[in-house]
């Protein structure tokens, strides 16, 4: 989307979270554990690499969700979510591999989700979307069909916050707008 060239690697990281953590922190730890992850395997050779890394989850009356285990662990998160608002936070990790700087931040946005039938959870769930999902629902798929509305970025709910990236970005030397306008020239 932003016209950037990347590659995907990805840290195949058993996400465990620290007891007593603020939902802030814990999707800042997962991110950060993530990038280190990958910046390991990097050969000392790699110039100018920057690795980026996100965490997203769903929280609702304290409780973190992150993806479901199976069927039904989806349809009990969907049924407890159906008809509230909630939070997604999504943790965001650049580690410039040259410097060894890393950066780490997260976005939070309230969302709220229709009130739904028993039936219109399982049938959203029958279409596997929730499974890989955190709060098991993806608002950039079918899911948005279950969403009344977001106070704040759609992007973190989606679980890559672009302008909190953008401005990470810049911080290590690279302007994404100015980028593009260069090589669209």
């Amino acid at each position: 989307m932003l016209g950037l060239e990347f590659s995907i690697d990805v840290s195949d990281l058993d996400e465990v979270i620290e007891e007593g953590l603020a939902p802030s922190e814990v999707v800042r730890q997962l991110a950060s554990q993530k990038a280190a992850a990958v910046a390991k395997r990097q050969p000392p050779e790699t110039s100018d690499t920057l690795i980026l890394a996100a965490d997203t989850i769903v929280v609702l009356e304290g409780r973190i969700l992150g993806k479901p285990a199976d069927r039904n662990e989806a349809i009990e998160m969907l049924s407890r979510l159906q008809g509230n608002r909630h939070e997604v936070f999504t943790g965001v990790c650049l580690i410039h591999l040259p410097s060894g700087r890393v950066q780490s931040e997260f976005e939070r946005t309230e969302v709220t989700m229709a009130p739904l039938l028993r039936s219109e959870i399982e049938h959203y769930v029958d279409t596997l979307e929730p499974m890989d999902k955190a709060g098991a629902y993806g608002i950039q798929g079918f899911g948005a069909t279950i969403i009344e509305g977001i106070t704040g970025d759609y992007f973190t709910v989606m679980g890559l916050p672009i302008r909190r990236v953008s401005l990470m970005l810049k911080a290590q030397g690279i302007d994404i707008i100015q980028e593009a306008r260069h090589s669209s020239v």
